[in-house]
């Protein structure tokens, strides 16, 4: 459990944002009694759904998995080898049902109240967007992405490895906002946002809103984004304005953000205080355990996933360092027994982007199990093996997460 707690605190850090976005783009292919009582059930009777919700209905349904109405994955297949995730491949993860549709049809007439300033305020997106811009390339992920191949059957959506994507976020650098209004007050050690899902009466909302608390250190990367690969953020995905914290776990950055408050301690939220926090099988979440802050270092292979043909063959794959950057990938076609280094493809689009990669290797017939492994700059490395934990949270281990191929 220490090996995952230090994963989870790792510190973030500055990403370039003068990137030629529009070509990068082209070029790139709470509890369940609550979510009850909030309408949510399953798309059908078959283990996959047919549709997509209304919310969602843009998506492209043959790149994704659709495990619930709130729950929809991106296959493995249709991951590719893009440094950006097309926004109709990316992910799908709600813990509320979003808020209606007329919430994005005049974006810039969201507000937005900031609290626990010198100067407390509440401002617009269109007032926001006239105080700076900055667009950041980073990796969207669920907590528990991974969590289908714990074998104790930890509760919650069983993702594999598509609950994933790499996409373009433009907005307001948030440390520029909280300065603008007289910086923090004294004591403030904590970024918390409050969603705007709206909460259904007789529930202490506590209890199911979603409001989140991150460190301070945080603002080195955190921004306010209405904009999601280069065109308004869709309801599905936040918008009109959304809480980014590039190289945290997607459960941080909070969606239909309507505050944002400096504050001393952590949120008493049920998210906060005892969901998304790591402990052993078995016990309950509680505030002292580690909460799913920082990202680890990780990779996987997305092709080939089945069988190929005989000869040279290119193994694809992304990889991400969470909240710092990579260093190397390497992949190995017998389990782990030996490995070669890597190449990445594509622009690197700074530490908080994922780096898709290839090896070029000959592949006589016969049956490889191929895997991957990741290393960060800081030197960490990928481990081979996962941290068990109640929830299925964090998962990196290479081995789990690697791909039986038949070749002939």
């Amino acid at each position: 459990m220490t090996k995952l707690k230090n994963q989870l605190q790792s510190p973030g850090s500055g990403a370039p944002d003068n990137l030629s976005r529009r070509r990068i783009l082209i070029g790139s292919a709470g509890a369940m009694a609550a979510v009850s009582l909030l309408g949510f059930s399953r798309l059908g009777t078959a283990e996959e759904p047919k549709s997509l919700p209304d919310y969602a209905a843009w998506k492209e349904r043959s790149a994704l998995i659709v495990h619930s109405a709130n729950t929809m994955e991106t296959q493995r297949g249709a991951i590719g080898s893009g440094v950006i995730t097309p926004s109709d491949h990316l992910f799908v993860r709600n813990n509320l049902p979003p808020p209606p549709a007329s919430v994005t049809m005049d974006p810039d007439a969201w507000e937005i109240r900031f609290e626990g300033v010198n100067n407390p305020k509440t401002m617009t997106v269109g007032e926001l967007k006239s105080m700076g811009v900055t667009t950041v390339a980073a990796v969207l992920q669920c907590s528990g992405n991974g969590r289908a191949f714990f074998p104790h059957g930890a509760s919650g959506t069983q993702w594999s490895v598509g609950a994933a994507g790499c996409v373009m976020w433009t907005g307001v650098p948030l440390r520029d906002v909280i300065q603008a209004l007289g910086g923090a007050v004294d004591g403030a050690r904590y970024v918390t946002g409050t969603g705007g899902e709206t909460l259904p009466d007789g529930l202490d909302p506590a209890s199911i809103m979603v409001e989140r608390s991150i460190p301070t250190r945080a603002l080195d990367s955190a921004m306010l984004a209405w904009a999601l690969n280069d065109e308004p953020l869709p309801r599905t995905h936040g918008g009109p304005l959304r809480l980014v914290v590039p190289g945290y776990y997607g459960v941080n950055n909070v969606k239909y953000v309507k505050k944002i408050a400096m504050t001393d301690k952590q949120t008493g939220a049920k998210i906060q205080a005892s969901g998304y926090r790591v402990r052993d099988v078995g016990m309950k979440g509680a505030p002292d355990q580690p909460s799913m802050w920082e990202m680890n270092v990780k990779s996987w292979v997305t092709a080939p996933l089945q069988s190929s043909q005989p000869g040279r063959n290119l193994i694809y794959g992304v990889a991400l360092g969470g909240a710092v950057g990579l260093e190397a990938v390497e992949v190995s076609i017998d389990g782990g027994k030996t490995w070669k280094t890597a190449r990445f493809l594509g622009p690197d689009l700074g530490p908080y982007a994922w780096r898709p990669f290839v090896l070029a290797t000959d592949l006589p017939s016969g049956s490889y199990r191929i895997v991957s492994r990741a290393t960060d700059v800081n030197g960490n490395r990928q481990p081979e093996g996962r941290v068990d934990n109640e929830r299925g949270y964090g998962h990196n281990g290479w081995s789990d997460h690697g791909v039986t191929v038949a070749v002939g």
